[in-house]
């Protein structure tokens, strides 16, 4: 059969990315769609060099660096795709991919890692972020994410069968789009991230610097614990916010290499996790490097992290985002880190490897085909 694979768009290697990677592991001859295509020619790795269809917003002025703002183009684009001589079309999405025009007699498989996030429950949170929740630009903000919340309800319909990447994500596709889904967890590359030697007495954190990550929250609660010592990975936008709350016992090291970073994680006595993720595959490297994860205890690290009342425990939780909270679960931790062993992290993280995800999804895709063949003769 011919299979098609839509992707978002291409400008990095990140999460949805690797997922990618698995799906053409799965599908060599598949091909591949985009919105954008702006990767460059030493990271295309990932999709083995395939040659990716683009639409007309990879021509548009400024694309490459302002994509993001061609938004309400882009349930337009993605319409502009003809898949018309596919049979199995599979939509990496978590914006406007799954919006691709399919027929009666293909079936369509949405790899779903949230609905449009700034178009349903956390619309208000990125409009103010984003400086756009009042006046004019605000109003036309507002306008164009209402129209495509209804595009997104709407084009629910042509999808077949969703996959969510958690629990948590299935739970905002019910209630974003009234459907049922599958979960199957994406896949951690816990070949790369294997245990160290020696732990020492340092925490990490480390994350693109951006408001909903909330490192500027861990850094103030390290700040007032002056005899911890907190080192922090990453750089973005809220850096210099970051920066303005670190102590002397907070060390700043920017942006690392995926090898430096390993290093830290082996080392680290834990990790902090403050960010609500849909998933979160962080606290998992993290894990799989035999370091325990003290974790905001809502979204997917409910499903990543097992707290202190299981019996072979990988961290422990804080219940709200602010800086007592934090102070309180380091705290904790420390009280109850003898229970968590190096093993039972790594253990933990070895259920979410490549491997596993890539035979759950062949499993449900060989399922999903022989009962659309049978409904459709």
């Amino acid at each position: 059969m011919r299979v098609a694979l839509i992707h978002d768009w291409l400008t990095v290697y990140a999460g949805a990315e690797r997922v990618l990677e698995q799906l053409v592991s799965l599908y060599p001859d598949a091909d591949l769609f985009s919105i954008v295509d702006f990767l460059p020619e030493e990271g295309r790795g990932f999709i083995s060099h395939k040659p990716v269809r683009t639409s007309f917003v990879q021509h548009l002025p400024f694309a490459r660096r302002r994509y993001r703002q061609y938004l309400p183009l882009m349930p337009l684009a993605i319409e502009q795709f003809d898949l018309s001589t596919y049979d199995l079309v599979i939509s990496s999405s978590h914006a406007v991919a799954k919006g691709v025009l399919t027929g009666p007699d293909q079936l369509h498989l949405c790899m779903c890692y949230s609905p449009m996030r700034y178009a349903w429950d956390l619309r208000h949170q990125y409009l103010k972020e984003s400086g756009l929740d009042k006046g004019l630009k605000g109003w036309l903000a507002k306008w164009a994410l209402h129209r495509i919340r209804l595009w997104d309800a709407q084009t629910a319909n042509g999808v077949d069968e969703f996959v969510a990447i958690s629990k948590f994500i299935a739970r905002r596709i019910w209630k974003s789009y009234r459907r049922e889904s599958t979960v199957i967890y994406p896949p951690v590359d816990i070949g790369r991230f294997v245990p160290g030697t020696k732990k020492e007495e340092f925490y990490l954190t480390a994350s693109r610097m951006v408001p909903y990550k909330k490192i500027d929250l861990i850094v103030e609660s390290f700040s007032r614990m002056p005899d911890k010592h907190l080192v922090v990975i990453g750089d973005g936008p809220d850096f210099g916010k970051v920066r303005g709350k670190a102590g002397p016992n907070v060390e700043l090291l920017g942006f690392r290499p995926q090898d430096e970073l390993r290093e830290y994680l082996q080392r680290a006595k834990a990790f902090l996790f403050a960010a609500e993720e849909d998933f979160g595959i962080a606290p998992l490297e993290a894990q799989a490097c035999g370091t325990p994860v003290i974790a905001y205890g809502k979204g997917g690290a409910l499903e990543t992290v097992r707290g202190p009342d299981h019996p072979r425990p990988t961290g422990v939780f804080f219940r709200e985002q602010t800086v007592p909270a934090i102070m309180r679960a380091v705290t904790e931790f420390e009280e109850k880190e003898a229970q968590i062993r190096q093993e039972d992290c790594r253990n933990n993280a070895v259920r979410f490897g490549p491997d596993r995800f890539r035979e759950e999804f062949r499993r449900f895709v060989d399922q999903a085909w022989a009962e659309f063949r049978r409904r459709t003769g």
